[in-house]
């Protein structure tokens, strides 16, 4: 038998060992704890442009708040897949997460480009009107759950509500829709049936495509984005007529959107962060582009010589004419659109006519104090 002191060396020993190798456990277990998930994100968008800036504000944010324990990387559009490849490339795991628009998902399904924008609002609905609906009216849970059916295991929130887009520009003004027939331009979602309703020969381009296809006339104008995307993209060094307003995208939301397996890997307290870091970086997106945009177009115009047109009101009208053909038309075919385009009318008849009586009259107070001031030179076509 033991001696009772071999025996309490062998228990003191083991002790020493338990505690040491608790030690060993314990550091792994920090060091685990503090080293950072990182994430690769895909923009569908090119460097340099507000529609790159605006994902970028949001990556900035979480990397702040996140206090080094989410970092996530942002790479500009065709840095690991094409423009219209996010999604899939997101659900695949092939990218962590994308920023993107959900307006390129018009070909798997039509419903998608209702949360892009749709031509009037829909409905008549503005840019607070629109961001009412996707947090107070149902929106949000629309877009998740056609996600979820389509069988996308991505996670997605806004974090850029759209501004009213220019109608495009053109190599000729555009004085009647007559002058839209036959014209070959770039356009999007499903702005581009509602242009080639009224007869224009419309294709769909990535950001960086447009330019070249101006250049060598293979399309003679283009709607992309807003001032300071399409100054970016350098589409004033060959058209000089930029047609405002547009009615065929006045609303819309930007997207960040998530691998699902990487968003359940987030500890509770970092999702909550994103999701805060979103909600935060939709309003600071919102009135840093107006500024921006603002000053994009004075630059255009005295810098580059463009030529700001009005939009004749006709054009307009035709238009929101085309956009309830092609809405009828894709409702009646697909149950995802006409879903969520009637929950969008329901709240657009409930909502529209109240801000209509309890807003004053935009062009009243506006035209009291600035009639007759026009600092960007708008003619008439």
């Amino acid at each position: 038998m033991r001696s009772h002191r071999q025996s309490r060396r062998v228990l003191g020993g083991g002790r020493r060992l338990a505690l040491a190798l608790a030690l060993v456990l314990l550091g792994a277990t920090a060091a685990s704890a503090q080293r950072p998930i990182t994430w690769k994100v895909q923009s569908t968008f090119p460097a340099g442009i507000w529609d790159y800036m605006w994902g970028e504000n949001f990556v900035k944010r979480v990397n702040e708040v996140a206090g080094g324990r989410l970092k996530i990387e942002l790479l500009p559009a065709g840095a690991v897949v094409g423009a219209f490849e996010v999604l899939d490339a997101v659900h695949r795991g092939v990218l962590d997460g994308g920023i993107t628009w959900s307006g390129y998902w018009v070909g798997k399904n039509s419903a998608f480009s209702l949360f892009a924008s749709a031509a009037g609002g829909p409905f008549g609905m503005n840019n607070w009107d629109f961001t009412a609906w996707l947090f107070a009216g149902g929106g949000i849970e629309l877009y998740r759950e056609l996600l979820d059916k389509m069988g996308f295991r991505v996670v997605w929130f806004p974090i850029w509500g759209e501004m009213p887009e220019p109608l495009g520009w053109f190599k000729k003004p555009i004085r009647s829709v007559a002058d839209l027939r036959g014209v070959k331009m770039r356009a999007a979602g499903l702005a581009a049936d509602v242009f080639r309703e009224v007869g224009a020969s419309v294709v769909t381009l990535a950001a960086g495509e447009i330019l070249p296809a101006l250049e060598r006339g293979v399309i003679d104008g283009a709607e992309f984005s807003d001032p300071h995307s399409d100054s970016r993209l350098g589409f004033q060094q060959v058209t000089k007529y930029y047609h405002i307003p547009g009615i065929h995208q006045p609303t819309g939301v930007g997207e960040v959107i998530i691998n699902r397996a990487q968003w359940d890997r987030l500890p509770a307290d970092l999702r909550t962060l994103v999701e805060m870091a979103a909600h935060e970086t939709m309003m600071l997106n919102w009135t840093r582009a107006w500024r921006m945009n603002h000053e994009a177009l004075e630059e255009l115009v005295t810098k580059h010589g463009v030529r700001v047109v009005e939009t004749p009101r006709e054009v307009l009208v035709e238009l929101l004419k085309a956009w309830d053909r092609v809405a009828a038309r894709e409702a009646a075919k697909n149950p995802d659109f006409a879903r969520v385009l009637e929950s969008q009318r329901r709240f657009a008849a409930w909502f529209v006519p109240y801000q209509r009586l309890i807003n004053p009259p935009y062009d009243l107070t506006a035209d009291y104090y600035w009639a007759g001031v026009n600092p960007y030179k708008v003619t008439k076509p």
